[in-house]
């Protein structure tokens, strides 16, 4: 029986559970890391797997603060050519909350809205990782903390958004 083809699949996790046919791209992991840069820009056409990419690269090195759900994550990469390349690199499997924003949800009609979906994102993130922040949040100041907080609970005001950016 032939693989199905992930056309619209942009979620690592779905494209390899659910067996679609996919050609191993986890040496891009490799690269990034022998880069060392401190920002990475991914310019492609539409639909040449950029989400797909940053999807991959989130199950690779996020610390998701669950113990098993970390191993599950792990499995995935299970026959990929990255877990050939060296304890260098596997030894940053699950070591980092991830953050995975994508524009395309911003794509709307006014600026409000736009903005609106992009906060909306940013606290989805942060509340993802509110189990991490939690288990180690005497490393944040009270302030730092109380900012998470806002953020991950949608409360945030707009200038809290903005202070990071400084």
């Amino acid at each position: 029986m032939k693989k199905p083809l992930p056309v619209g699949v942009d979620n690592f996790e779905k494209m390899i559970k659910e067996d679609y046919y996919y050609i191993d791209k986890t040496m891009f992991i490799k690269e990034l890391l022998d880069l060392k840069g401190e920002a990475n820009l991914f310019t492609r056409p539409r639909r040449f797997g950029k989400t797909l990419n940053l999807s991959m690269l989130r199950y690779f090195f996020e610390d998701t603060g669950d113990t098993e759900r970390n191993e599950r994550n792990r499995t995935l990469f299970q026959g990929m050519k990255i877990l050939e390349a060296g304890e260098n690199y596997t030894n940053q499997m699950g070591m980092f909350p991830v953050f995975e924003l994508t524009l395309k949800s911003a794509k709307q009609e006014d600026y409000d809205m736009a903005y609106y979906m992009i906060e909306s994102a940013v606290s989805t993130e942060f509340e993802r990782h509110r189990s991490v922040v939690e288990s180690g949040k005497e490393a944040l100041s009270a302030r730092e903390y109380e900012q998470y907080t806002a953020v991950a609970e949608g409360t945030a005001g707009e200038q809290t958004y903005h202070f990071g950016a400084r």
